[in-house]
């Protein structure tokens, strides 16, 4: 499950960072979504993942491009933004799964900011405002 919530994360940050949000999709895409195998998220998630994979794949490529290059080509920035926080919501609810998993290394490991990447890179995280929201709830 930690493999799966850590493509997760690095779908959410790749979608953070600046730049085009149609090159962002792609990119979360490309790098850490297509890395996830539906059946390791929790039951509820699974759907909602299964959409988004439909909403990436949909239209046929041309020569020299994947299904998600030309889906991406054609939709619109609204859609773009939409599939980008159903993104963002599927590892926000597997971050949260993970936090309710009794077992306290991996939610150590989301909390400290201390889950490698897909790239063999620490990944920084922003554990203080976690720690201070979590405080809260």
């Amino acid at each position: 499950m930690s493999t799966t919530c850590e493509q997760l994360e690095g779908a959410a940050l790749a979608l953070a960072r600046s730049g085009n949000i149609k090159d962002r999709l792609a990119e979360a895409w490309r790098h850490h979504l297509a890395l996830v195998d539906a059946a390791e998220l929790p039951e509820a998630l699974r759907a909602q993942f299964r959409a988004c994979h439909a909403a990436l794949t949909r239209e046929p490529p041309l020569r020299g491009e994947d299904a998600v290059r030309a889906t991406v080509r054609k939709m619109s920035n609204v859609e773009a933004d939409e599939i980008a926080a159903c993104v963002v919501r599927l590892f926000a609810a597997m971050a949260h799964a993970a936090a309710l998993d009794p077992r306290p290394e991996l939610t150590e490991q989301l909390l400290s900011g201390g889950v490698v990447g897909a790239r063999g890179k620490l990944l920084k995280a922003v554990p203080q405002a976690i720690a201070l929201y979590a405080a809260e709830a």
